[in-house]
């Protein structure tokens, strides 16, 4: 089945999908839109409520906000405790968290098919009608200081943090980290937080994606009557339209080092990959697997195996609407960082020249394979209609997109690889780090605009 574009001007679509699923999608005439896909034998199912709003949307002196205000809608509504929220699910044995992203927030929960009014109820009532109360506010606070400090304490994250910052822009939206700073989330307002509740959270911005056992007409209608009853004004609005997709510009590569006193040192190196929308995404899944997705790949094999050099090693991509991330990562004791580095530099690099028959039969295997196992679960399905629905604009069940990962060859591979090899080099490093890395980013961006290597810290 070819893929099924999403319009936000047309109400009512049905897909017949893989394995006998059923996906339907309504756009409410409030500009809520609804999404599911009916499973057949499933005793289960998964809600998400979307908003399309991550950390790049903040404002200056909101900086964090999106978590905070996602911490903030589990602490009551009028109508609900705290505790209300929590003995909600935990009667019934379900799940319930939130995520929040660089482009988008996720409220979720997965219970059993019986639960599912229940579970829309609560959810709905979360995103509408949170009250953000003062002493919770402050409350919060603190625990979000905690998250952040967490965080800062762990040096795969503080790695992963900064090439962001070097890949994107140190203050460009995509370079600022999701959760704020401590700075940020000491500063910030409670006003500001509701300030930007209201602004970004309204029936336009909301998509509702629900999978597993699931009746569409059924979760409609609970929905538009739990909306109304919680107090949103439900009157005829066009949905937000999609995130504009054009390409946005790059810084040109450079050094982080964090000097810490660390047995290993925690390494990444990136560089600008492929948006969200990019046609090529199915090349870079393939890439990603040959290079470092699995334990047979060149990164695992080459440096783990045959070196001995590191314990784990691994590539990575992420896409958004109008720019991407390609990266390697690894932890190594000091005295190999260098040598760790240019070997994962070099596996790039050689790909550039080609992988092999059986490398991208294997590859095309993992990610087939590795699809099928993930939508066992319905929280994968779920999430699939949200990234089709926000981001994509259009839905490919697994059939389609294994389609488009088989079509993928060498050739195209060898394409894509050579221009993230020739793309701006970044590195971050946390740890006891080794002189030596600056040489690494200067080779890699000698000749691009603004070549200069920011100086270490």
């Amino acid at each position: 089945m070819p893929a099924v574009a999403l319009p936000l001007e047309t109400p009512e679509i049905v897909i017949n999908a893989a394995g006998d699923a059923v996906v339907r999608r309504s756009v409410l005439p409030s500009g809520v839109r609804v999404l599911t896909e009916q499973v057949p034998g499933a005793a289960s199912a998964s809600v998400g409520f979307w908003v399309p709003v991550g950390s790049r949307d903040e404002r200056e002196d909101a900086r964090g906000a999106t978590h905070f205000l996602e911490h903030l809608l589990f602490k009551g509504t009028p109508t609900r405790t705290a505790f209300d929220i929590a003995v909600a699910f935990d009667e019934v044995g379900g799940e319930h968290n939130a995520l929040t992203a660089k482009e988008h927030t996720c409220y979720y929960a997965k219970v059993r098919d019986r639960d599912l009014g229940m579970a829309v109820d609560v959810l709905a009532d979360m995103v509408t009608s949170s009250v953000l109360d003062a002493d919770e506010f402050e409350h919060e606070r603190e625990v979000i200081l905690e998250e952040l400090a967490m965080a800062d304490d762990d040096p795969g994250d503080v790695a992963g943090e900064r090439l962001s910052e070097l890949v994107h822009g140190l203050e460009a939206p995509l370079g600022r980290p999701i959760g704020g700073t401590n700075e940020s989330i000491r500063a910030v307002s409670r006003d500001r937080v509701a300030e930007h509740y209201r602004e970004h959270y309204d029936a336009s911005d909301l998509v509702v994606t629900v999978a597993g056992a699931v009746d569409h007409d059924t979760v409609v209608e609970q929905l538009q009557e739990a909306l109304g009853r919680y107090g949103w004004p439900l009157a005829d609005a066009e949905p937000k339209a999609r995130r504009d997709g054009a390409l946005q510009p790059y810084t040109a590569g450079g050094l982080t080092v964090v000097r810490r006193p660390l047995e290993q040192v925690s390494l990444m190196i990136g560089t600008p990959g492929l948006t969200a929308l990019d046609p090529r995404r199915s090349t870079m899944a393939v890439l990603n697997a040959v290079l470092g997705a699995g334990m047979s790949s060149r990164l695992f094999q080459e440096i783990r195996e045959r070196r001995g050099l590191a314990y784990s090693v691994y590539s990575f991509a992420s896409g958004y609407a109008d720019a991407g991330l390609m990266g390697m990562a690894a932890a190594c004791q000091p005295h190999k960082t260098l040598e760790v580095a240019t070997l994962m530099l070099a596996e790039l690099e050689r790909l550039a020249d080609g992988a092999s028959e059986e490398e991208l039969r294997r590859a095309k295997g993992q990610l087939a394979g590795g699809s099928a196992l993930a939508l066992e679960e319905s929280d994968t399905r779920m999430a699939r209609l949200g990234r089709a629905e926000l981001t994509l604009g259009e839905y490919l069940d697994i059939d389609a997109t294994l389609e488009r990962i088989e079509r993928v060859t060498d050739a195209d591979v060898r394409a894509l690889a050579a221009e993230l090899a020739s793309g701006a080099r970044s590195i971050s490093a946390v740890g006891q780090v080794p002189e030596g890395l600056e040489r690494l980013v200067a080779a890699g961006n000698r000749g691009t605009v603004g070549a200069a290597v920011p100086a270490a810290h």
